[in-house]
């Protein structure tokens, strides 16, 4: 579980880090083409998460028809997302993302219109998942020798 959970915390800022370089260049915030994108210490645990939250829900709804499951797979990022949003706010006196100035936030942790990439990501994450389990016992040995 350990394993997996550095994994997905490196995918996670990986994909943040594309997801946002993606979007200032389309939106037309980034003029040139050196596609800079960010992410923040605090998103590596929590993309961490996946592993000990993800994981058990995907086992649990194997057999549940994929727009249920991207359905289940959104509440739970929001409900995440909000959180720990909310969590890092109260702890350290702001929330690293802050979704307040988008047109479909809640509290400014949370963005209802990135539903649609959340229901993907969620199902996504069931073969990234289902590779990662096949491959974790390799990749212990490989680094125990």
């Amino acid at each position: 579980m350990l394993l997996r959970f550095i994994i997905y915390g490196l995918f996670g800022w990986c994909g943040e880090i594309i997801w946002t370089a993606m979007r200032e260049k389309v939106s037309g915030q980034q003029r040139d083409w050196k596609l800079r994108g960010t992410t923040y210490l605090w998103m590596f645990p929590l993309y961490g998460l996946i592993a000990p939250l993800y994981e058990p829900v995907h086992n649990a709804l194997r057999a549940w028809p994929w727009p249920l499951r991207g359905v289940v797979y959104v509440l739970g990022f929001f409900a995440i997302e909000y959180l720990t949003g909310w969590l890092l706010k109260r702890l350290i006196g702001l929330c690293p993302w802050d979704y307040s100035r988008a047109r479909w936030h809640v509290h400014g942790f949370i963005r209802l219109d990135y539903g649609p990439v959340w229901f993907l990501v969620g199902l996504g994450l069931e073969r990234v998942h289902d590779l990662l389990v096949q491959l974790t016992p390799a990749i212990q040995q490989a680094l125990i020798h």
